[in-house]
């Protein structure tokens, strides 16, 4: 755009210029005489009005063409203004959410006096459709080691690392059918063994194998870990959403509802120590 209305105003002057320069000669060819003054003013009087009209053009190219610039200039910078107090809009709300988790995590510590964490961000997904696992940005430097404990600030089991390095771990989630953990219902003590479903219409889905025959199963029953030499005891897995029995009609089995919202994971913490009962 620059350089087309550059163009004109060069185009626009040069004429300006031949004009001024036919007056001149003129002038100068009517020897001063006063018919030949008069003949050349009569002339030139419309050549004139047209440089004038030239002139007034020029000008307002130019204006335009400076106008632009500066407009340009402006919203460049309005723009850059606008992406900057977004990144501290984003970063104030981060900061504002990771807030609220470690108040929420601190009162659990304080309920849970022998634990310890350790605070990481999830920086990748790699998930299918019976695999689930995520990559955080802590690893062994920061202490952590194969098979701790991954939970939310609500303590809601996320999984276990199962691969580590230096400065990255490797989280296997629940919902991965490669995992098991040994749980409880809350509220009636049944037991049994929960593992991602693995059934069809099931994904994002949890499944509680190898209940009695006779437990009684009721919906938004709460499912706990049992405790064990991996996982502590009470952590939250999820809640009861539907009930059958399995394959063989002796045992049943619940579908469960994860605790944790896997769709919006941002931090996570790994529980590094604790004391079994």
């Amino acid at each position: 755009m620059k350089k087309h209305f550059s163009a004109r105003v060069k185009l626009l002057l040069i004429l300006a210029v031949l004009l001024a320069v036919v007056t001149a000669v003129t002038a100068a060819l009517s020897g001063g005489t006063t018919w030949g003054h008069k003949a050349v003013q009569t002339a030139l009087t419309p050549l004139r009005s047209g440089v004038s009209a030239l002139t007034r053009q020029v000008e307002r190219f130019y204006n335009y063409v400076f106008n632009y610039e500066a407009l340009e200039a402006e919203n460049i910078y309005l723009k850059q203004r606008i992406t900057s107090m977004e990144d501290e809009v984003r970063t104030a709300d981060s900061l504002q959410r990771e807030n609220r988790r470690l108040e929420e995590l601190l009162g659990l510590s304080e309920e849970n006096e022998d634990y310890s964490y350790c605070a990481a961000y999830v920086v990748s997904w790699d998930s299918s459709n019976w695999k689930s696992t995520f990559t955080i940005n802590k690893g062994s430097s920061a202490g952590l080691t194969m098979d701790m404990v991954v939970v939310t600030e609500f303590q809601q089991v996320i999984g276990l690392i199962t691969d580590i390095g230096p400065n990255w771990a490797t989280v296997t989630t629940v919902l991965d059918s490669s995992l098991e953990v040994s749980a409880s219902i809350a509220s009636s003590g049944n037991t049994g063994v929960v593992q991602g479903a693995y059934t069809d219409g099931q994904a994002g889905k949890l499944r509680m194998n190898y209940l009695p025959s006779d437990a009684v199963l009721r919906n938004n029953d709460q499912v706990v870990t049992t405790g064990s030499t991996v996982y502590p005891k009470d952590l939250i897995l999820g809640y009861v959403e539907d009930a059958g029995f399995d394959e063989t009609g002796v045992a049943k089995y619940a579908v469960l509802t994860p605790a944790a919202d896997f769709s919006s994971l941002e931090q996570v913490f790994i529980i590094t120590e604790y004391k079994t009962n």
